[in-house]
């Protein structure tokens, strides 16, 4: 892996991840062509310097905005990055679309359940186990802005492998797409 890219919707905690992951080696550009500015820096990860780069925020991989339209261009154009997908842990419905537009072209992908404070304070508990279970990516909880389960995040970045669409519904395959977990 030399890349990491950082995808999520607006203001869920991915700029704050970035600082932490780049510390103080980050620069700001504009994507070329545009106005629309990303920030890219890098950090070590088993020895390794990788590239990091915080993907304008998005919906989903069909653009409706120039930022968004960025961000598909930019997935696009590093085929080979491991994606960390960022949710907010209080409304992990809303980002589960983008996280499987992901996992259905391929991608490696991570899914950082991002301000799982905000979640807790809100008495919302997400079975972090059985949403890996289902969709085949590590998944791992963080607090970004007090620093929070960012080990866990990068040790496990190295997990994230092409999974596609196929190997969800083999998981959950015949079950009706339910299931119970004890």
């Amino acid at each position: 892996m030399n890349k990491v890219l950082l995808m999520g919707q607006a203001n869920v905690g991915k700029s704050v991840l970035f600082n932490h992951l780049a510390g103080a080696g980050a620069t700001v550009s504009n994507y070329p062509g545009t106005t629309v500015d990303f920030d890219k820096g890098h950090m070590m990860l088993q020895g390794k310097k990788v590239d990091v780069i915080d993907v304008p925020g998005t919906f989903s991989l069909q653009p409706k905005d120039r930022a968004e339209e960025v961000a598909v261009k930019m997935l696009e154009k590093e085929k080979g990055a491991t994606v960390v997908c960022v949710i907010d842990s209080s409304k992990v419905e809303r980002g589960l679309y983008l996280a499987l537009e992901l996992i259905e072209k391929g991608h490696s992908v991570i899914i950082d359940l991002n301000m799982a404070d905000v979640a807790e304070n809100a008495n919302i508990k997400v079975d972090t186990e059985r949403l890996e279970d289902i969709l085949g990516v590590p998944v791992v909880t963080t607090v970004a802005i007090r620093g929070e389960g960012l080990k866990e995040l990068v040790s496990r970045m190295g997990e994230a492998m092409p999974a596609g669409i196929e190997s969800i519904t083999k998981r959950v395959g015949g079950k009706g797409g339910t299931s119970t977990h004890s």
